[in-house]
């Protein structure tokens, strides 16, 4: 199957309603967990893969080796895999295609791209993130692009989340414009503000799977795609601690 081919197949994973459960992986090993536990798609946790790296999350691991993880992954599993690349590894649209272009090239069919500004404070501006996921675009037309936005994340009061939707909504238009293939909203938990979301734009809409949320309470609300991003690999961790303090 050609990449674009690839790249098609798990694009139509997404339905909404029927969410497509990515189970956050680290590397080629955990991927061939899944892979024989029966995953449809694999997908990198960028938390994840820089702590079992050594690394702290925000873009300290080195392009070069998340490159060479996610060849790695590719090289073992027959699996659509999407790589968390968190802001791209850069500002500027040239740089940012080409890194794009860098992961295209480990066989990766698809990324998120998220709009809060790494090592900075807040989030890129509409106008100056939508650019960012045009250059993201430029790397390649089939590859699926999940543009993040941050602004749930951003305010812990989940009282206040309802006053952030119409911005979401803006954000989810003008990035769909640039070339995002769909919207990611983590941190927002309540069904009823995600049926909004899901609701208000054309792009399937993925949620990180926390606290009380349910698969069927995400289907009902029109999620086409669930993810776990750093419990998985929290919880194997804390299952070898627990492992090795049962031997003394």
């Amino acid at each position: 199957m050609t990449y674009s081919a690839r790249a098609r197949a798990f694009a139509e994973l997404h339905q909404p309603g029927t969410p497509l459960v990515l189970y956050n992986i680290w590397d080629a090993g955990s991927a061939a967990a899944l892979s024989k536990a029966g995953a449809q798609a694999l997908a990198t946790g960028s938390w994840s893969v820089a702590a079992a790296q050594g690394y702290g999350d925000g873009e300290d691991i080195p392009l070069e080796l998340l490159l060479q993880i996610a060849t790695r992954i590719t090289a073992t599993s027959d699996l659509p895999l999407t790589v968390d690349f968190e802001g791209g590894f850069a500002q500027q649209p040239e740089a940012l295609t080409q890194n794009a272009q860098k992961l295209v090239e480990t066989g990766a069919v698809g990324i998120n791209f998220e709009d809060q500004i790494i090592g900075g404070s807040g989030l890129y501006g509409v106008e100056e993130q939508s650019r960012r996921v045009a250059a993201m675009r430029a790397a390649n037309a089939d590859y699926f692009i999940n543009a993040r936005t941050d602004l749930f994340l951003k305010e812990p009061d989940t009282e206040k989340h309802a006053s952030l939707v119409d911005q979401a909504l803006e954000r989810a238009e003008a990035y769909a414009k640039a070339g995002a293939s769909g919207f990611f909203v983590p941190g927002l938990t309540d069904a009823t503000l995600i049926a909004r979301i899901t609701a208000g734009t054309p792009l399937p809409i993925n949620v990180m799977m926390r606290g009380g949320m349910s698969l069927s309470g995400m289907a009902e609300a029109g999620v086409a795609r669930a993810s776990y991003g750093p419990g998985p690999y929290a919880k194997a961790m804390k299952q070898l601690s627990e492992a090795f303090a049962a031997l003394t």
